[in-house]
């Protein structure tokens, strides 16, 4: 399956409050933007009060993705892949998503997580995506 980076502006019901305009971005597992977007709706509909608009859908590609339920931002991570072939060494950049509370916390799973591989953390920093909604097998 793909990944889709999908940014949606709706005004979201916070309580008894007046609604509020919110600009929230998904990352979404689907086969194409008009399924993912369904997806996403679906999930943010007791949500939504008034208008919706998605002003944008893009496929977006990720090494790994490493859910953590007591995580509540996501990060994204730049890593080198290194393969050693002979003399020769080949450093791949991949992305990779990471979820936790604090920027410590996210660099501390991704070495947890990536341990098994011979690589290097990049980078690693806050993500503006809410929430990742896989499919449904």
């Amino acid at each position: 399956m793909l990944f889709y980076e999908i940014k949606v502006n709706y005004q979201r019901q916070t309580g008894e409050d007046n609604p509020n305009k919110v600009k929230e971005t998904y990352l979404v597992e689907g086969l194409n933007c008009a399924d993912v977007e369904n997806r996403l709706m679906e999930e943010i509909k007791p949500f939504i009060f008034g208008d919706c608009e998605v002003p944008s859908c893009k496929k977006v590609q990720f090494f790994d993705i490493f859910p953590n339920d007591g995580g509540e931002y996501w990060y994204k991570g730049r890593v080198e892949m290194i393969t050693i072939d002979g003399d020769k060494e080949t450093r791949k950049a991949v992305s990779v998503l990471v979820q936790a509370s604090m920027l410590d916390d996210a660099v501390h799973a991704l070495k947890q997580y990536l341990g098994t591989y011979d690589c290097e953390i990049i980078s690693v920093a806050k993500s503006p995506i809410m929430d990742v909604i896989r499919a449904v097998n």
